[in-house]
């Protein structure tokens, strides 16, 4: 991923790459340095500072665009901007969460931003299938695919791709809200209150779009239990 030369562009690009703390500017103590200090140093400029909370949470910004959009290219296109987005409003970042919340609601309001844009072009919807990320979430039918292997019984391997299939079908007609709060909840295990945090609306909210994604998805795939 280029987006660590990226941000140097954009530091230098600012004329901001010293810093406050002279252990920072030596550059020796970034990996130990604690998140409210580099963040501090990055809203003053200091380039290394962004370098590093870039670093550290690179890998979980790729992992949650990957797993919400299932495109690789969407899911670059969501970390490129995403921290497009950090390094703009770094400055407005007051410590009213933790930082990694802050990145979190913005990489989930891109992704939603995505999948807006992709459900106004029907041309574009059929989304990459990786079978690992729909092991899990419709117990009513697909929890028993699990046990199914392709050496075993071919015909059943031949039945387990279509139901992915049918699947991904189906969440693609979700509303792009249903759908992320879908996926946090059943594919990355989070909870209602950790969604809500992320995604700035009350639990009672995403209760009640993990009801309806939920009901939609039972609806389309009712006969496959």
């Amino acid at each position: 991923m280029p987006l660590p030369r990226l941000a140097f562009a954009l530091a230098d690009e600012t004329g901001q790459a010293g810093s406050s703390n002279p252990a920072l500017a030596s550059g020796t103590t970034l990996n130990h340095l604690e998140e409210r200090v580099l963040v501090q140093e990055a809203q003053a400029g200091n380039r290394m500072a962004f370098e590093e909370l870039v670093r550290r949470y690179d890998r979980d910004v790729l992992r949650l665009a990957l797993n919400l959009m299932k495109r690789t290219e969407d899911a670059r296109d969501v970390y490129q901007e995403a921290f497009l987005k950090v390094y703009r409003n770094l400055h407005r970042f007051r410590f009213e969460c933790s930082f990694y919340t802050w990145l979190y609601r913005i990489v989930t309001n891109v992704c939603l931003d995505h999948l807006r844009r992709r459900q106004a072009r029907p041309e574009d919807q059929a989304p990459e299938l990786h079978p690992a990320h729909y092991d899990e979430g419709i117990s009513d039918f697909f929890e028993r695919q699990k046990e199914q292997r392709p050496s075993a019984d071919p015909e059943r391997h031949l039945i387990g791709q279509e139901i992915q299939k049918r699947l991904a079908t189906a969440m693609e007609r979700l509303s792009p809200r249903e759908r992320i709060v879908f996926e946090m909840k059943h594919y990355q295990g989070l909870k209602l209150r950790a969604i809500g945090d992320a995604l700035g609306t009350s639990e009672e909210t995403v209760k009640n779009s993990l009801f309806r994604a939920t009901r939609k998805l039972r609806s389309q795939l009712g006969e496959l239990r």
